[in-house]
């Protein structure tokens, strides 16, 4: 049993260490890749809205605490027909509405702002 343990744990161990170190790769080469884009403006519609509600349980001495983490998502659509999904701060994600028109800016995949056209017209 012994022996069973002393090399199942090191591979998880590893597996786990792996992951964890993909993930950080793949974050930082994607923060790299949206420096190394130019910041665009570009006429968009907001097509759609959708949030990720995330649970998440927390380990204490004596306790345990259950919380959630919400992400909030907007899917743009630009004068030739191309959508982006971009993440945004809630603050932002509530105050923009499906159907909205206005000036996207981005990027990469960075969300930098939208500047909404008050106008009755589209793009």
């Amino acid at each position: 049993m012994i022996s069973v343990m002393g090399t199942i744990f090191p591979i998880i161990f590893v597996v786990v260490a792996g992951i964890v170190i993909f993930v950080l790769i793949k974050g930082i080469m994607q923060w790299n890749s949206n420096n190394q884009q130019p910041v665009l403006s570009v006429a968009a519609k907001v097509v759609s809205k959708r949030t990720d509600v995330r649970k998440h349980t927390h380990q204490h001495e004596n306790h345990q605490s259950i919380g959630s983490s919400t992400y909030y998502y907007v899917t743009f659509e630009v004068e030739s027909g191309d959508r982006m999904e971009l993440a945004m701060s809630g603050n932002e994600f509530g105050m923009l509405a499906e159907g909205d028109y206005g000036k996207l800016t981005f990027q990469g995949t960075r969300y930098k702002g939208f500047d909404r056209d008050h106008s009755t017209g589209g793009y």
